[in-house]
């Protein structure tokens, strides 16, 4: 059950049908992930068995679904859309098919369909160009909802109040895995439904910015970068990161995390439509380059975020995407120098009519534990 009203309106469907209209596609198929529940509000299990939304240009979108998770796709999907569900013993590509123009000559497929669906699909459409639908459906996840933005701030509150209790787990002689474990009953705790990820990466594993855990124990002095994540009831996500410091940092890491807070602040700051997303990414890398630090800023600067936690948009060099109303990504420089440590800061921004909304508001200083 979603908390927030019209989160998942009914209208979207038929948005998507005109939008693939307009690009020349005769019908979506779409299965299981992020792109079924955006146009249905059915979170699907990503299963052998197909289950598959189909959207075709003429008629009406229809899904199919084995027989026996009809009751489960009955719930979400509430009589606004046909549900066909198939036998153990009978070939549901070929009745989505059947259900198909014999003429289709393009159609879309969703970015995560399992290759073997893929693979089936095309031997029933033998005759169909397969494409990717996020040349449709990016256009309208990117640009969030009243309601989406609204789920994203719960899940930024959620996952603030995780960070805000981290003296509680993290010091010295503790490992990072024994860290994480505590962070993700706490990501549940803090009204999360999953707790998707929890980096906790010290000392020189603070230099690798997708270091996962280990049983290396923390020690006095150094830093942990603490990257942490999970999904709310309502299917979005959170995304936030910040660093400590386990008892007084050397000077030199205090320095650049000073260039590093005022690059990720001046980006914040900095959002507002029309801006692209090039230029936001470099607002942040010419202040770390210009204190010296430009080679250990190893990444783009964010990501899109919403019922996936990397989605569209991308902020990072080469994009000329300017920012809109509703675009919601992460802004998250960092700096790192192998083999000794590294530092990164990260929020979720959505781009708002007059500039750039945070959702994330734990303390971004050095928090010294």
């Amino acid at each position: 059950m979603n908390r927030i009203p019209n989160l998942y309106p009914a209208d979207r469907l038929a948005r998507a049908r005109e939008l693939a209209g307009e690009a020349g596609f005769d019908a979506m198929l779409i299965s299981p992930g992020a792109d079924l529940r955006y146009l249905t509000g059915y979170a699907a299990k990503a299963l052998e068995r197909l289950t598959c939304l189909v959207i075709p240009l003429e008629g009406e979108p229809f899904i199919v679904v084995p027989k026996l998770e009809r009751a489960a796709a009955q719930v979400p999907l509430n009589g606004k859309i046909e549900i066909l569900d198939w036998n153990e013993t009978e070939d549901p590509y070929a009745l989505v098919a059947s259900r198909l123009d014999r003429d289709v000559a393009r159609v879309a497929l969703d970015n995560r369909m399992w290759a073997e669906k893929v693979l089936a699909f095309r031997q029933v459409l033998p005759n169909a160009r397969q494409e990717l639908a996020s040349n449709v459906l990016r256009e309208m996840r990117m640009r969030k909802s009243p309601e989406e933005v609204e789920a994203l701030r719960l899940a930024g509150a959620a996952i603030d109040k995780v960070h805000a209790q981290m003296a509680g787990w993290l010091r010295a002689g503790r490992t990072e895995r024994e860290v994480a474990r505590d962070i993700k009953d706490a990501i549940v705790a803090a009204g999360h439904v999953t707790a998707d990820f929890a980096i906790v990466a010290s000392g020189p594993n603070a230099a690798s910015p997708h270091h996962d855990v280990s049983d290396r124990v923390i020690e006095a002095g150094e830093p942990v970068v603490v990257d942490i994540g999970g999904t709310i009831e309502d299917g979005y996500c959170s995304d936030s990161t910040r660093t400590y410091s386990i008892g007084e940092p050397t000077p030199e890491f205090r320095d650049y995390y000073e260039v590093l807070l005022r690059a990720q602040i001046t980006q914040t700051k900095a959002v507002r439509p029309g801006l692209t997303a090039e230029r936001l990414d470099a607002i942040g890398r010419e202040i770390i380059a210009s204190a010296g630090y430009g080679d250990y800023f190893i990444h783009r600067t964010g990501h899109g975020i919403g019922l996936e936690g990397h989605e569209e948009p991308y902020i990072v060099e080469g994009s000329a995407l300017r920012l809109e109303p509703g675009m919601t990504f992460s802004v998250e420089p960092g700096i790192y120098v192998a083999g000794r440590h590294g530092a990164r800061i990260e929020d979720i921004v959505v781009c708002t009519e007059s500039g750039g909304e945070r959702l994330n508001l734990t303390p971004r200083e050095l928090t010294i534990l």
